[in-house]
Formats: structure tokens, sequence, C-alpha cells
């Protein structure tokens, strides 16, 4: 039946994305969990904070892989609407995955992800925007909130189809969502400047 495929994409989108590859990694190499150390964020970012450029690299590359799984996933048994319904459910793995307590990620790793099945000119621009807004800020939080904006209005200036449009738009917010805390951070003028340990 059609509604098994759809459950099934779900599912293993929302399984695919709760794995944190931060928390592994930090927990089985680095002999901690990173939750607890820098910004208690479990993401790429406070990985390479804590842990050094390697670490959050890794762990970037590692979240987009899962996300890219799950929209594969979606896209074999369902086409761009699985590739919708498989990245929607991997964001709300990654940032409340079940398998830590709910507390994960903010999302900019599988936003990554979701441009790589936009368009080329999707992941080529909104890219271009995160590294440029990040450079003159000196912070990730600016940068990764610009690209939360771009990649859904950029996807939409290329005409991508509907379900792929929805994806981009959904993990746009999300991203945004996640870092409330930093826009706080940024209007109060505390957001601390980005800096990857030495490791």
């Amino acid at each position: 039946m059609e509604i098994l495929k759809y459950i099934a994409v779900g599912i293993a989108g929302y399984l695919l994305g709760s794995v944190s590859i931060s928390i592994l990694m930090s927990k089985k190499a680095m002999g901690g969990d990173v939750r607890e150390k820098g910004s208690g964020n479990a993401g790429a970012t406070n990985m390479a904070r804590v842990y050094g450029w390697s670490a959050g690299l890794i762990t970037l590359g590692g979240d987009m892989l899962k996300a890219a799984i799950a929209m594969l996933i979606g896209l074999l048994l369902l086409g761009d609407l699985g590739i919708a319904i498989g990245g929607i459910a991997a964001m709300i793995g990654h940032c409340f995955p079940a398998f830590y307590g709910f507390k994960g990620g903010k999302g900019v790793s599988i936003l990554a992800a979701v441009a790589c099945f936009m368009d080329w000119r999707t992941v080529v621009i909104g890219l271009a925007v995160f590294i440029i807004v990040a450079m003159l800020t000196k912070k990730v939080s600016p940068g990764s909130l610009a690209a939360a904006v771009s990649v859904p209005v950029i996807s939409w200036l290329v005409g991508v189809s509907t379900p792929k449009l929805v994806l981009a738009v959904f993990a746009g917010i999300m991203v945004i969502i996640q870092h409330r805390a930093n826009i706080k951070r940024l209007i109060n003028g505390t957001e601390a400047n980005f800096k990857a340990a030495k490791k």
C-alpha cells in the first residue's frame, strides 16, 4: 500500500536524523559528551569549537550524509514528495533525537544537505551567503541564519517542485527556530565570535 511507503520514509528519516554524529564521536573518540562543553549544542560548530576543525568537518559530513540517505530513500520510493518527507523527518530527528533525550543540533548541516537536493545554484549561492556573512561577522550563527533565509528563496527563484520548496522552507524555519537563543544574544551584542580549537 502507498501509505506504508509514506510511513516507512518518515520513520527511516526520523531514525536516521536521530543518529547524532557529534555525540557518538565525542563519547567514543573524545572521551566526553560535546553537549557538556562549549555552547552545549550537539552540532558541527560546537564540535569544531571544542575538538577542532577535523571533528567539526567530520560531524558536518556525517550529519549531511544521514539526511542525504533519508532523502534518497524518499526519492526512490515516492519521488520529490519522498524527498520532502525524508528531509523533514531527518531535520526533526536531528534537532530532537529520540536516542539522546530529544536534545540535538540546530539543523544547519541538514539544511546544507537539503540545499544539495534542490538545485546546484541553491548550493553555490547558499554556501556563498553563509561564508560571506560568517566571515564578515566572525560568528557562525549570522551565517547560518542568512543561509536559512537564502536557501528557500533561491529554491523558489530557480523553480524547484512544490514538495522540494516546502522542504526548503521547513528546513529554513527550523534552523531559525533552533537559533532563537543565538538571535537574542546577537540582539544583545553578547554572541561570541567563533574560534575552532587547535586539536
